[in-house]
């Protein structure tokens, strides 16, 4: 079952009834006489594509002046002291920066459309297109980027890609100002008029990551037995660890050990919001945990257990959802996410929405983590895996969609240099950064994304950063 032509196949996985455990990467899959490095998951980048609404504190004017978003220096010496950037200071060499872009796809074309920004912009966030106003089923958007890298290489895993969410999406039909809700509802497109839904639960994301082929009857008759996923597959895992080094042992060790870590925290929020008391989020699924930095963990887990099981290489999650009033008691300030990003330019209202963005970002380094602790190949999975996050709105109190906030972490299999901060010229489309990690995604026959109006180089500094007087709204 595990061993082919004296070497495992990437391919491999642990049966039981109703679950299939892919296998992290081992030395035991590279080929005798074949170089180590090149059995990284085939030359295949991870992909995380992350979107959070409401745009920045940093894209005000007061914002820019004190730094609040993007570094006041270009190039390596900058300084993330001052912004919301700031709890990714110790992961500065796996950073890239790209300030000073627009999402001018994302703005109102005609007077019908004016005020709908919330409303259509996370359909522009991986589109970098401008959507159709429909409340109908007509949508029309344009493929998203993580779409276009799942549609070439997705084929080469079990699942070709994955979208994941926080907040509710369980809404349908028309939303506000003359937009469907499924523009606002996901970041990801199959083609311009095929919107993927995406997972709020992560007991439905665990499922289907470890229950790749399994019937609903399985499913269901390995749930009600009220057993670890891995119970099914000890005998399995017994064989395989015969034929392993000591090496590979201790690393499947560890993957199976986070693999059961994450069912076992599901099934505690499980048996909480089954409890009967009473939930903050009482619509919520069993399974989504009531405090956002724990529900956005959980599904950072999943995220990388399935690249370091090569499940899928393809992710896009949706950490916000435009129009939210969510309060976060770990950011410090009372205010709700929505209210607090129309802040009426007041600079003491503009510093809570600072602590906002801080906070949300505060919460990536404990995804960073995961990859770099994670071997791939002659690397870690940070090495390989580019995450994107983003925002396709700029200052939201006033619904603009300039200077928005826009990073890379990871190295892209060593395509991304980091530790550096590329500022654009002005009016230059977010679309064009876009473009180039197209490319370095492999897909260089794309000539163009969105309203791109050429390429960017991700490894070269870019113009000096502009004073603060010469930003307006």
């Amino acid at each position: 079952m595990f061993i082919t032509q004296k070497h495992i196949s990437r391919r491999a996985a642990l049966k039981g009834m109703g679950v299939t455990v892919a296998l992290p990467f081992l030395e035991a899959m590279v080929p005798a006489g074949t170089a180590f490095a090149r059995s990284r998951s085939n030359g295949k980048v991870r992909l995380a594509a992350i979107e959070m609404v409401h745009g920045s504190a940093g894209a005000t004017a007061i914002g820019a002046q004190k730094h609040l978003w993007s570094p006041e220096k270009t190039g390596s010496a900058f300084d993330l002291s001052p912004s919301s950037l700031a709890p990714l200071e110790p992961w500065r060499e796996h950073l890239t920066i790209i300030s000073n872009t627009d999402v001018r796809n994302a703005e109102a074309f005609t007077p019908p459309e004016i005020g709908g920004d919330h409303f259509r912009s996370s359909a522009v966030f991986l589109t970098q297109a401008h959507p159709k106003q429909t409340q109908g089923s007509d949508v029309y958007v344009a493929t998203s980027l993580d779409q276009l890298y799942a549609q070439k290489y997705g084929q080469d895993t079990p699942i070709p890609s994955m979208q994941l969410c926080i907040e509710n999406v369980d809404q349908a039909g028309g939303c506000a100002y003359g937009y469907a809700c499924v523009y606002t509802d996901t970041v990801s497109w199959a083609s311009a008029t095929e919107p993927l839904p995406m997972v709020r639960d992560p007991r439905a994301a665990f499922d289907m990551l470890f229950g790749v082929g399994a019937t609903p009857e399985q499913r269901a008759a390995r749930r009600k037995a009220d057993k670890s996923i891995l119970d099914w597959v000890t005998q399995e895992v017994a064989q395989l660890k015969q034929s392993l080094g000591p090496v590979d042992r201790a690393r499947l060790a560890d993957y199976l050990d986070d693999v059961r870590e994450i069912e076992r925290r599901i099934q505690r929020v499980e048996a909480a919001n089954a409890s009967g008391e009473p939930r903050e989020l009482p619509m919520a699924p069993m399974g989504v945990p009531d405090a956002f930095d724990e529900h956005v963990k959980l599904m950072f887990d999943l995220q990388a257990v399935a690249f370091a099981s090569d499940i899928t290489r393809v992710f896009s999650f949706k950490m916000g959802r435009d129009g939210s009033s969510r309060v976060y008691p770990g950011s410090g300030v009372k205010t709700g996410f929505h209210p607090a990003s129309h802040h009426q330019d007041r600079e003491d209202r503009i510093l809570d929405f600072e602590k906002i963005n801080r906070y949300h970002i505060s919460l990536l380094p404990y995804f960073l983590e995961k990859l770099k602790n994670t071997p791939d190949g002659d690397g870690t999975l940070l090495d390989n895996t580019m995450v994107i996050y983003g925002s396709p709105m700029g200052n939201s109190n006033v619904h603009n969609h300039k200077r928005c906030p826009l990073f890379l972490a990871g190295h892209a299999g060593g395509a991304l240099k980091g530790n550096l901060h590329i500022k654009a010229a002005d009016g230059t489309p977010m679309a064009n950064p876009m473009l180039s990690m197209l490319h370095i995604l492999g897909l260089d026959d794309v000539k163009s994304f969105g309203d791109s109006t050429g390429e960017m180089d991700l490894n070269a500094v870019g113009a000096e950063t502009t004073t603060a007087s010469s930003i307006a709204d």
